[in-house]
């Protein structure tokens, strides 16, 4: 194999997929990056066998096609280190040599026959997004994943997609994070038997792979898998396996909870005050809104105690709340300082729920309020 190709471009495509090589693994080959140059250009992946990655490199000029296994420490150096517009690689009986202008390195090869293929994305069945509103699902869910428990349906996010829309869900049991968004179904393309629960290191490298929010997504789920399409790249995942709750069964009802309008900015600068005596130990805030304002204490025995008012439009009687500040503060990061939200509150055993006008749902569950 012999190539000239353009380095800075290479080296975008080498961030995203070396994203996916482990850092370890029972087969050593996998923690490198694959290479292959064919007449009809170049394509980079990575792989752990549980989640792929596939990109079409650009600005690469194939001299004599083939295929090499590229050491990721090694060769992401000489991408970071090397200031030359171009860099020359080629496959020779003493390893990969690559050639700059001042420059000659030789790395140790591997056998690129032992590294997997990951395939590419030939689907007919499939569901359409525009990048800037699959990034926003992601974003705003992702969050709200269990990594930790070892429950592995919650180990990931739930997506369901319907004829003119996909929902976005992902919960840790204590709250839920659920979005929907305008998609459309190609070739009646639906969710199958099995859940579609995307784990969560596959989205974060799909919502770093959504660089050009104008680009149109295709996610295909299959029976045990998923492929999306995101310009260049294409990423394989296994799906998650288990049953994901009923979410629509922890959604609160509305009909009966007292409606809070609130502004993110104000809101969240109270609640990072309220939260300066907290502790690992002692995370819960109480909440209480009326009277036209809104009071956030929280009190920690070693640290000490805070208390935070803040006027709001809302002036009628009293509603109590204990939340884990840590999950409010989360929701409020994902959405922009000016966004106008509402509240929906029932009394201080009900879960709490906030919204948005842009189809976006959080749930957090209250705490015990001991104080």
């Amino acid at each position: 194999m012999k190539i000239t190709l353009d380095r800075e471009l290479f080296q975008q495509a080498f961030q995203t997929a070396q994203a996916v090589a482990p850092s370890r693994s029972p087969k050593p080959i996998l923690q490198n990056l694959r290479l292959d140059a064919t007449e009809g250009g170049c394509v980079l992946m990575a792989t752990d066998m549980e989640v792929g990655v596939r990109i079409e490199v650009a600005g690469v000029e194939v001299h004599s096609p083939g295929s090499i296994i590229l050491p990721l420490p090694r060769f992401g150096s000489i991408l970071r280190e090397v200031s030359d517009e171009k860099l020359h690689i080629s496959s020779e009986e003493s390893g990969t040599v690559v050639k700059a202008e001042h420059s000659r390195f030789v790395l140790s090869s591997e056998n690129p026959d032992e590294f997997p293929s990951v395939q590419g994305f030939s689907e007919t069945k499939y569901h359409e997004i525009s990048a800037r509103t699959f990034k926003e699902l992601i974003r705003r869910t992702l969050f709200a994943t269990d990594n930790e428990s070892g429950r592995y349906a919650l180990g990931g996010v739930l997506l369901e997609m319907e004829s003119d829309k996909i929902i976005s869900v992902a919960t840790d049991g204590r709250r839920l994070a659920k979005m929907e968004g305008p998609a459309t179904a190609v070739e009646d393309h639906g969710n199958n038997e099995n859940m579609t629960i995307i784990p969560s290191r596959a989205m974060q490298l799909i919502e770093r792979a959504l660089t050009d929010l104008d680009a149109t997504v295709k996610i295909a789920s299959r029976n045990n898998d998923v492929l999306v399409s995101v310009g260049s790249a294409t990423i394989y995942a296994r799906l998650v396996e288990g049953r994901f709750p009923k979410w629509r069964d922890v959604l609160p009802e509305r009909q009966d909870a007292t409606i809070i309008d609130l502004t993110v900015a104000p809101m969240f600068s109270a609640l990072r005050q309220a939260a300066i005596v907290a502790s690992d130990e002692s995370r819960g805030i109480d909440f209480t809104f009326g009277s036209g304002k809104a009071t956030m204490v929280s009190q920690t025995a070693e640290v000490g105690q805070s208390h935070v008012e803040l006027p709001i439009s809302y002036d009628g009687p009293d509603l109590e709340i204990t939340m884990d500040h840590r999950f409010v503060a989360e929701f409020f990061k994902v959405l922009d300082s000016e966004k106008q939200i509402q509240l929906y509150m029932q009394n201080e055993d009900t879960a709490a729920l906030f919204t948005t006008d842009d189809n976006y749902e959080y749930v957090v569950m209250p705490l015990a309020r001991d104080r």
